[in-house]
């Protein structure tokens, strides 16, 4: 038996798998080893996942494929490894960036462009085999664009900066009991500010037919592809993505997209299926 992981800031989808079959698919809150320390991550394998493997010992793991956001150096992909290692001894254990595993599952084995939308962003040019250019996704301060936490971050922003509907920014404070001094607190005050920005994600689609409100999503969106996909210069190759804001919101994707002369080809809401796929073709 073996785990397939794709895991966000948000939440980590655990792939229960046995030769070529996925037996089940377990969600934990997310894991990010650039914000969380390794006790809480711990606390995340013991307190959430292995209770719902239930009849599956961790012993009976012979390997694990992790694909997670933050595991962008050496180092923190040995560290997630050993993490993963005191708790599921026998198993064979590799730790890649998320950004790999969207592009096995966009792509398996052929080149193409492969996007992650979710809490975060990321891209990259995929050969078919490895990643060959990458422009750096810098996290949700510098980086980030058309991603859930950015979009979240337009929103509180025009909603504050009056550049929205009196009536649609009152809504949305109310919604969410939201006063300026407690958006403050949770922004530059509190852990996790990307996903406390990224929760704003239900607003924006219950009100995304609002003018003002399109124009915040195709806007990022159009950020997202001029400030990483356009510097891969592959105009004619169709643009793939995953993560469940890509497929809440494809067709404003898809509007921001040909503005710019460019197409959006796949859009898969997880990439597990395809990376179970890809390992069993591989």
């Amino acid at each position: 038996m073996y785990l397939i992981v794709d895991s966000g800031s948000t939440k980590t989808d655990w792939g229960l798998c046995e030769n070529e079959n996925l037996l089940k698919t377990i969600q934990t809150q997310g894991i990010n080893p650039c914000h969380q320390d390794a006790a809480t991550i711990n606390r995340i394998l013991v307190g959430e996942l292995l209770p719902e493997m239930k009849d599956t010992a961790p012993q009976q793991i012979e390997r694990i494929h992790y694909y997670g956001a933050g595991c962008a150096t050496v180092t923190i992909c040995n560290e997630m490894a050993g993490l993963l290692g005191s708790i599921f001894t026998n198993a064979a254990i590799t730790t890649d960036s998320d950004m790999l595993g969207a592009a096995r599952a966009l792509c398996g084995h052929s080149e193409g462009i492969a996007c992650v939308l979710g809490t975060g962003s990321n891209s990259c040019m995929f050969n078919g085999e490895k990643i060959i250019d990458q422009i750096p996704s810098l996290g949700y301060i510098l980086g980030d664009e058309g991603s859930s936490a950015a979009i979240g971050r337009r929103l509180i922003s025009d909603c504050l900066k009056r550049q929205l509907p009196q009536n649609v920014a009152n809504s949305f404070m109310k919604k969410y009991g939201l006063t300026t001094d407690s958006i403050i607190e949770n922004v530059y005050r509190k852990p996790m500010a990307n996903r406390y920005m990224a929760g704003f994600t239900p607003f924006l689609e219950d009100k995304r037919k609002i003018p003002e409100v399109h124009k915040i999503l195709v806007s990022c969106f159009q950020e997202f592809f001029r400030r990483n996909v356009m510097n891969y210069r592959r105009a004619w190759l169709p643009v793939n993505f995953v993560g469940s804001l890509a497929a809440t919101f494809s067709a404003e994707l898809s509007e921001a997209a040909e503005s710019l002369g460019l197409s959006v080809g796949t859009i898969m809401k997880s990439p597990m299926e395809g990376l179970v796929a890809y390992h069993n073709f591989h």
